[in-house]
């Protein structure tokens, strides 16, 4: 592959789909600049050296993406080290699910801060960037809770929900700058969120997908590798459903 001079940051790519978006995003030629909290969320890990293989360069950022100043050293360390940042991948999430009547302050505004707040921060900041490059594509990840809501998900829904929102609002600001900022919203999809589910809980989310079956974080970083690209320079301030079949 001949040496790439486009960058994408994607945050929360350790593992689970932010790392098969890594992975997809690398096969199309970006180099790729991961984040997490920390370096440790590497340890015992080879995704970087999997994205390496395809023939791009690759380097971690560790940030706390729900911290403004974090972002801001993240996204300068980031252009200092690759030039452009042409993709945005807001892919950090958490959760902490509780029952509305039972959540404390304390789960309610950590899942708000990692979910949504560190969009905005890397909107913000990556948008700036995008802007002096007059070109760039932004791809946040929302979720089905957030169309849908989704019970003891008060916290995460209201977080995906905003995204949603937010996608809209930045589109119509940067569409003028030959920027795009879609979202997309996965159903359930393999990861080790879903891994610590029960099989009652399994069968009960299975008995409502029209496929009958998980989706794979391979099949979220397809339809963000056409988000990142430029097949979908005249989509923007879009939300794309990749569920199953959960919402017929």
């Amino acid at each position: 592959m001949a040496q790439t001079t486009k960058t994408a940051l994607i945050t929360g790519s350790a593992r689970g789909i932010g790392a098969a978006i890594a992975l997809r995003l690398a096969a199309d030629g970006f180099n790729i600049a991961f984040n997490d909290l920390n370096m440790s969320a590497f340890e015992n890990n080879d995704i970087v050296d999997k994205v390496k293989e395809k023939g791009v360069e690759a380097e971690i950022f560790p940030a706390d993406v729900s911290k403004h100043a974090d972002c801001e050293k993240l996204v300068k360390d980031v252009k200092t080290r690759f030039g452009t940042i042409d993709v945005l991948v807001n892919n950090a999430g958490i959760t902490r699910d509780v029952p509305t009547s039972m959540m404390t302050e304390e789960q309610y505004d950590m899942v708000i801060a990692v979910n949504q707040k560190s969009v905005f921060n890397m909107m913000k900041l990556v948008g700036k960037v995008m802007i002096r490059q007059k070109s760039g594509h932004i791809i946040n990840l929302a979720s089905v809770s957030g169309i849908y809501g989704n019970p003891a998900q008060i916290n995460y829904s209201a977080s995906k929900a905003a995204i949603i929102g937010m996608t809209k609002t930045v589109a119509k600001e940067l569409g003028g700058r030959s920027i795009t900022v879609n979202a997309v919203a996965p159903g359930f999809i393999h990861t080790p969120m879903t891994d610590k589910l029960t099989e009652e809980q399994r069968a009960a989310m299975l008995s409502r997908i029209a496929m009958k079956r998980y989706g794979e974080p391979e099949e979220i970083a397809s339809v963000v590798s056409f988000l990142a690209g430029e097949d979908s320079s005249y989509v923007t301030g879009q939300v794309i459903e990749i569920s199953g079949g959960l919402s017929m």
